[in-house]
């Protein structure tokens, strides 16, 4: 995660996340939510981000610690926490910190990184230290439970053309604005896995003034197995692949090539 200091990636399009149709649509929440309150708590959740798993998760009674690295993020979080009723905000602690090296000082029964925020990690020695710390935060048995997408091999060899895609409605903030938000690829590299990223935001004011946001960013995609080996690397046992929210086995859809990859793993001893 090539991250300059005091850079915040998000600081763009963080003010837009939570209206984006796709990801107040997205049907991952119950699921998130649904593990912490098996595992019962405490939960470290990373890349917690505004919180839209991590609130859900308080509300339903569960002691929660969100980490995440921007700072506007975080911002919007703590907005959205101070309208929560207070059974609701004394199950939250939020920290900004790295997920690759972090020292919480506590244990957890269950860590969650939702919505692909481990693709993030660009480097292989960057995946190996945020499970490392993952690991030494877990209690004997705790788990793991981790998103990413699943990488298409015919997409990926068609040839970047560069066009702005996407099918997403316009969206509209609460004070008026405007916002049509689309997508492209800018760059691949197959021997990192490592695409770049752009998302584009076309903001319409109320004045009728207009204005082109960008927010671009690198995503490392990972293959199945190579995955669960840096969960076995890191002393992870890998207990269930899903292919999507449902917790569908993934071995009984891979034929369709579904979108999600989802992984349970639970600490290993020793």
């Amino acid at each position: 995660m090539n991250i300059a200091e005091n850079y915040d990636e998000y600081a763009i399009a963080s003010g837009y996340y939570d209206h984006v149709v796709p990801y107040r649509e997205r049907q991952d929440v119950a699921f998130w939510v649904e593990m912490a309150q098996l595992a019962g708590g405490p939960v470290l959740e990373l890349g917690c981000g505004t919180g839209r798993v991590l609130i859900p998760t308080a509300e339903v009674g569960v002691e929660i610690v969100g980490l995440d690295l921007s700072p506007s993020m975080l911002s919007i979080c703590r907005e959205k926490l101070a309208r929560e009723p207070e059974p609701v905000r004394n199950k939250v602690q939020l920290v900004q910190l790295d997920m690759r090296r972090f020292d919480l000082g506590r244990e957890f029964a269950l860590v969650t990184i939702p919505f692909r925020a481990f693709q993030h990690l660009l480097t292989v020695n960057d995946q190996l230290a945020c499970l490392t710390s993952i690991r030494r935060h877990l209690m004997e048995g705790g788990r793991l439970v981790v998103d990413v997408f699943n990488p298409s091999i015919r997409r990926m060899a068609e040839e970047l053309d560069m066009v702005e895609h996407g099918e997403e409605p316009e969206f509209t903030m609460p004070d008026g604005r405007r916002v049509l938000r689309r997508n492209r690829t800018v760059s691949r590299d197959f021997l990192t896995q490592v695409q770049d990223v752009e998302l584009i935001y076309y903001v319409t004011h109320s004045d009728g003034r207009r204005e082109r946001l960008v927010h671009r960013f690198a995503m490392r995609y990972f293959f199945r197995f190579e995955l669960e080996h840096l969960l076995a690397r890191c002393g992870f046992q890998t207990e269930a692949v899903f292919s999507d929210y449902d917790k569908t086995s993934y071995a009984l859809t891979a034929p369709s090539r579904p979108s999600e990859l989802v992984f349970a793993a639970r600490k290993a001893a020793g």
